[in-house]
């Protein structure tokens, strides 16, 4: 396998990650740790991400818990939560911060799947200009006599059969998460 196949395939393997990682952000109707990832606090003057200053575990299907490691913390934590983007309320009881995840309206569920959806296509674009990128490095390593003519092909080849892969993978990601979110 040539250098263009393999760095193109890494780089895909990277923007398939990215789309998993957003995707896990999405909350549906079941807690996870993952949805307060990109929550940070304001902890004495500097922002700090939330999974540095607490404990997140969950509980059960509806509910995240954060136990925060100093108990002076608990009232910026709040704050910080109730500031996100999350749309949950937290709960400040005893030292710990507990978030009940309401049931999504069917309105909200198809607002997630359109984001999802979008999500999705940012992946695939990216995995296509991959692909672009890597056929120009092809095409070039061929005017300068590096690659036959048939080798060039080859490889085109296997980037496109690279492309088919992972944008497989996108699709079916997103189609088990869809599922995920329009389930009640």
């Amino acid at each position: 396998m040539s250098d263009v196949i393999s760095q193109a395939e890494q780089k895909m393997k990277k923007a398939f990650d990215v789309v998993k990682k957003n995707f896990s952000g999405v909350r549906t109707g079941r807690a996870s740790a993952a949805l307060l990832d990109h929550v940070t606090v304001e902890y004495y003057g500097t922002k700090v991400p939330l999974i540095q200053l607490a404990g997140i575990s969950v509980p059960e299907s509806r509910l995240i818990v954060v136990q925060p490691y100093d108990k002076n913390s608990v009232k910026l934590i709040e704050k910080a939560l109730q500031t996100s983007d999350i749309g949950i309320n937290p709960v400040s009881e005893g030292g710990k911060i507990r978030l009940p995840l309401p049931q999504p309206t069917e309105e909200r569920r198809k607002e997630l799947v359109k984001v999802l959806k979008k999500e999705a296509e940012e992946g695939k674009v990216a995995i296509r200009n991959i692909r672009r990128d890597a056929m120009t490095q092809l095409k070039k390593q061929k005017d300068a006599k590096e690659i036959s003519e048939d080798a060039e092909k080859n490889q085109e080849e296997a980037v496109q059969k690279l492309v088919d892969r992972f944008t497989k993978e996108i699709d079916s990601l997103l189609k088990t998460k869809e599922k995920e979110v329009m389930e009640v």
